[in-house]
């Protein structure tokens, strides 16, 4: 089993009994609970309550065992697994395996532009969070000093690339937090003046909602003092400021210190490793293709799952199905009985996913939702935002910390994990403040 997120670690968990020994094989050695990791960047949640350790939450699968490394490459013809960067120095050591199953998961696109991603961090990781989360927090401490006007207002303008869950999750975070829990804390700036832009190609903020709900969350980030800009395209990112296109053509040069990257898709990297070792190609986004019962067209026992595939039915349809948790959740289950039926001679029909509905949170008591055709919006969509994130986050004392920190600020409007954790040299701000790097293309220019 290659990967612990949400397809993984359910495959592994519904194989609890059965007949079989399970390898679980992940690069980190927890559980990232990513519909949640939005609120570690923004001081709402303290990263160990948002991951858990795998180890401990497999303690009681005895047929179980861990290991601590990065898969390089598959050996599909000798059904071995190559591991590097173990904890013991170990490179290029091989796992045998009779099924393998591999769930790695997705990065952000930066659509061929990978020198952004120092300047705009991804919120996929729980690394990029609290990177996130120290130039956010940095960015108001600049601004309380900062005495040049311009360079105040740079400092105090946040832009937020992707108009999707997480970016609109992000963007209204941000805003809160200027406006709602900072502007106390501050003598010399006010933090209710910063600016959030939230950056979005399309013609509608939340594209796999109604546009109804999508008015309505776009309605309720303005609200809050976002600045949603549809049909608009990041064309640069420098340390200083943002280049942004719209519709028109014009490009705004936007001067913003704090660029987070919440847009596109790519699959992980082992998508092609594997593509490669069946001889197979991948789509644009990296994803390889599997059969409808989730494995490789000619390796039966190698099963693929999650964001890094697509799906190719028998009637030469191929249907690629949105990177949400409850997707790889349902791939990982549908995969751990398929094995439990071929260890009692049965067989098992094709994967059919069953959407359940897409639910997105905006702020404080606002969220969106669209469950089984039943759209609501408010307050009743943030709590049942809410209780459903609770239900599926891993481990009894998680949930308690959870709910006693959204308590807290719920009641005070407080967030109690504002912790910058390294040195503004580190983060690489000092360089952005004293170093004036040459600026994009101002309004009217082309890229």
């Amino acid at each position: 089993m290659v990967g612990g997120g949400f397809g993984g670690l359910q495959a592994v968990r519904k194989l609890q009994g059965a007949a079989v020994d399970v390898t679980l094989v992940d690069r980190q050695n927890f559980h990232l609970f990513q519909p949640l990791v939005y609120q570690v960047a923004t001081g709402a949640l303290s990263a160990a309550e948002v991951a858990a350790p795998l180890r401990a939450v497999l303690k009681r699968q005895d047929n179980v065992r861990v290991v601590l490394a990065e898969v390089s490459g598959f050996d599909l013809e000798r059904q071995q697994v190559v591991l590097d960067h173990l904890p013991n120095g170990g490179r290029d050591e091989t796992l045998d395996y009779d099924t393998l199953v591999v769930a790695a998961g997705s990065r952000y696109s930066y659509f061929g532009h990978d020198d952004w991603r120092a300047r705009a961090p991804e919120l996929k990781s729980l690394a990029g969070a609290l990177d996130i989360r120290n130039r956010i927090l940095t960015a108001f401490e600049a601004a309380e000093v900062e005495r040049d006007e311009e360079r105040r207002r740079s400092w105090l303008t946040f832009v937020v690339v992707g108009g999707g869950p997480t970016g609109v999750e992000m963007a209204g975070q941000i805003a809160e937090l200027g406006r709602e829990t900072l502007h106390r804390d501050f003598r010399h700036v006010d933090t209710r003046s910063a600016r959030v832009l939230l950056v979005e190609m399309a013609d509608r903020i939340l594209t796999g909602f109604p546009p109804s709900l999508s008015q309505k969350a776009e309605r309720a980030l303005e609200k809050l003092g976002v600045t949603p800009l549809v049909g608009h395209t990041v064309v640069d990112v420098g340390s200083v400021s943002v280049a942004i296109r719209a519709a028109s053509g014009e490009i705004e040069d936007v001067g913003a210190r704090t660029v987070i990257w919440a847009a596109g898709v790519a699959a992980s990297p082992l998508a092609a490793a594997l593509a490669s070792a069946d001889g197979s190609q991948v789509d644009r986004a990296g994803r390889v293709t599997v059969t409808a019962d989730l494995t490789l067209p000619d390796h039966p026992e190698v099963f693929a799952i999650g964001d890094m595939v697509r799906i190719a039915h028998s009637d030469g349809t191929i249907v690629t199905l949105p990177g949400l948790a409850p997707v790889a959740m349902q791939e990982g289950r549908y995969v751990a009985r398929v094995i439990r039926n071929q260890l009692n001679g049965r067989t098992t029909e094709n994967f059919k996913y069953v959407d359940k509905g897409n639910l997105a949170t905006i702020g404080r008591s606002k969220a969106v939702a669209d469950v089984k055709g039943i759209r609501i919006s408010g307050f009743p969509a943030w709590v049942t935002w809410l209780v459903v994130h609770l239900f599926y986050l891993i481990g009894f004392q998680n949930r308690f910390l959870v709910v006693t920190r959204w308590t807290f600020s719920f009641l005070t409007h407080g967030r109690g994990a504002r912790l910058i954790s390294e040195s503004r040299a580190e983060a690489g701000v000092a360089e952005a403040t004293e170093t004036e790097e040459p600026q994009p293309a101002r309004a009217g220019g082309s890229d």
